[in-house]
């Protein structure tokens, strides 16, 4: 992403001499530089805003713009790639070129103190009329500062602690870091609110000669001016700041960033407002580099503990606030959980119920087929036992007839009364077995199913029903038939349920009662895909019609019949739709009684089982 981003920002580059040779004007690549503003934004804009002009002149198609960051900010944007150069001190370019690669271009010279390059420290300030004449007097005090990642508004002086033997991290009693920018710091201490003040060098002096404080007003602990320097400082001098590059620059821009710094006129607009007199080549760090291994020796670099009470103590209300948005995120959590947990519990026991009720639903299809085919069966098995018993009263008899026919006879006789028992036995056992397969749980695995076949022997089931009610039954099929990839005992309970819907509803017609039967191989169902072939299945009745919406009557446990459990459509419905299929019921519009459509997908003539 920041590779795409730096790609983003330097692809005018890229242009810049094509639209040169084609005679158009240059486009202009935009590189941010971050500044400090220690004296706040405004008037770090006043103080860089012409240095940024000078490198956008002496660059050809790049403009440069500034902007004023604190610390953080300037870190933060930089790891962003939001800004490509940095004005900083070296204590914070130390620190951020341990987390990306940065070039160090130039050190500043400071227009004070005859152009120096250590030109950064720590001057500690006290009221004029404080009791507290030296350093160590401060042990206990309250002390305001800028940051603590200030080189010259804090961590100086931390070293200047140590060295001198003093417990920095407990040697104040409260630190308070203000930021920026800097002039409230020597306000706190004008005004008595803290005991004394860690200040960059020369802000005291800067404040003096705008007419902000007056000097008489201050003291400054352990004073020194070193011989040619302009200002009273309490530390060692640190290198000047400095003017580094993200390593995503490209080369070429840095050396002429370089150069035109190195060439900067000290009697220009950019080096006056900058106050500088230019800039020279990089300076050693070495003594900020051992500043920052005694505050590691010490304990002092990063302190999080510290940093965070100090922080806590500045920002007493962020922090109140942080806590209370922290417990009720915790609360609404554990609210989440909880109710997560109940919708859970209800899930589960919602679950746990369904299946019990599909596991009853079951149970009452297998009872309500065996209601619906009760008839049936006793009418096919009265027939075989019937046959049985009068071919075995016909046995008996043929072989006391042993005066009037020979042993040879007989014995025919007897085979052939066997023989029929033995037919008769084994179409009982048949309708046994039928009768056993419908009653089971269906079989998961599905198979090749011929629907005239299962309709067969679903009509031989009612065929007494059928004759006593004196209800005919014509058949018609249409194509070829075809197999269907299904359930049979499923099927089969379809079929039967709706034959016994429609012999239930004609109970209540006197005259001539009669079921239609079309079986359709070659149909095409309405809104299907064209490659799909289709059995239409569909049974005419002429009785009484439906007495309710069909979408309420395939519902489980609803039913218009006094004596009926409410299963038998609803059994319907979850068949064909285990299939794939659809059910349509609708009252005939050309006379009374009830349309019963099914639709049932075929077998591709390249599918097999």
């Amino acid at each position: 992403m920041k590779s795409l981003l730096l790609c983003v920002l330097l692809w005018p580059l890229s242009v810049l001499a094509t639209d040169a040779e084609m005679g158009d004007e240059p486009i202009e690549a935009v590189f941010r530089v971050g500044v400090l503003a220690n004296h706040g934004v405004g008037e770090a804009k006043q103080r860089w805003q012409p240095m940024m002009n000078y490198l956008s002149d002496r660059v050809p198609g790049i403009r440069f713009e500034v902007e004023p960051l604190d610390f953080d900010a300037m870190r933060e944007q930089l790891l962003d790639l939001r800004i490509q150069f940095i004005v900083t001190n070296p204590g914070q370019y130390l620190s951020l070129s341990n987390e990306m690669p940065l070039s160090w271009l130039a050190t500043m010279r400071s227009r004070k103190h005859n152009g120096a390059t250590y030109a950064i420290g720590s001057t500690i300030i006290v009221r004029s009329d404080s009791p507290v004449q030296h350093i160590e007097e401060l042990e206990g005090a309250r002390i305001v500062a800028s940051d603590p990642q200030a080189l010259g508004g804090y961590q100086a002086t931390i070293g200047l602690l140590n060295r001198r033997g003093l417990d920095a991290r407990n040697f104040f009693a409260d630190v308070r870091f203000l930021g920026f920018p800097l002039e409230p710091l020597v306000y706190q201490v004008r005004d008595g609110m803290v005991d004394g003040a860690i200040t960059p060098y020369c802000t005291l002096e800067e404040m003096v000669d705008s007419g902000l404080v007056r000097r008489e007003d201050f003291r400054v602990l352990n004073s020194m001016r070193p011989e040619g320097y302009d200002c009273e400082i309490s530390t060692s001098l640190y290198p000047n700041w400095s003017f580094a590059a993200s390593d995503k620059v490209p080369a070429r821009i840095t050396q002429m960033v370089t150069k035109a710094l190195f060439e900067l006129p000290s009697d220009s607009e950019a080096a006056i407002r900058a106050r500088t007199l230019g800039w020279t080549a990089p300076i050693s760090q070495l003594t900020v580099i051992r500043l920052y291994e005694e505050l590691l020796l010490h304990g002092n670099s990063t302190r999080p503990l510290e940093l965070v009470r100090a922080w806590l103590k500045a920002n007493l209300e962020y922090a109140i606030s942080l806590v209370l948005i922290l417990f009720a995120g915790m609360v609404y959590h554990l609210w989440l959980e909880y109710k997560f947990r109940q919708k859970s519990d209800s899930l589960i026991a919602a679950e746990r119920t369904l299946r019990d009720r599909e596991l009853m639903l079951e149970r009452m299809q297998s009872a309500a087929i065996l209601g619906e085919i009760g008839a049936g069966l006793a009418h096919e098995l009265n027939q075989p036992i019937a046959a049985i018993t009068q071919y075995s009263e016909g046995g008996l008899m043929a072989l006391k007839q042993q005066d009037h026919a020979s042993a040879e006879l007989r014995l025919q006789a007897v085979e052939e009364v066997l023989g029929k028992i033995n037919r008769q036995s084994m179409r009982a056992g048949a309708v046994v077995h039928r009768i056993r397969s419908l009653l089971r749980r269906r079989r998961a695995r599905p198979e090749a199913v011929l629907m005239s076949s299962l309709l067969s022997e679903a009509l031989a089931l009612f065929q007494r029903s059928l004759e006593q009610q004196r209800v005919q039954v014509t058949l018609k099929q249409a194509g070829e038939e075809r197999p269907l990839l299904g359930d049979a005992v499923g099927l089969s309970q379809l079929l039967v349920n709706l034959l016994k819907n429609a012999l239930d509803a004609m109970e209540v017609r006197s005259e001539a009662r009669q079921i239609d039967i079309t079986l359709d191989f070659d149909a095409s169902k309405p809104g299907s895909a064209a490659r799909v072939r289709w059995l239409r299945l569909e049974l005419l009745d002429n009785g009484s019609g439906l007495k309710a919406e069909a979408a309420e009557l395939m519902l489980s446990f609803a039913t218009t019949k006094d004596e009926g459990l409410g299963l038998g459509l609803a059994i319907c419905r979850d068949v064909v739709n285990q299939h794939g299929g659809d059910i349509q019921l609708q009252n005939r519009q050309d006379g009374s009684g009830c349309r019963v459509t099914v639709w049932l997908p075929l077998l591709a003539d390249d599918e097999s089982v």
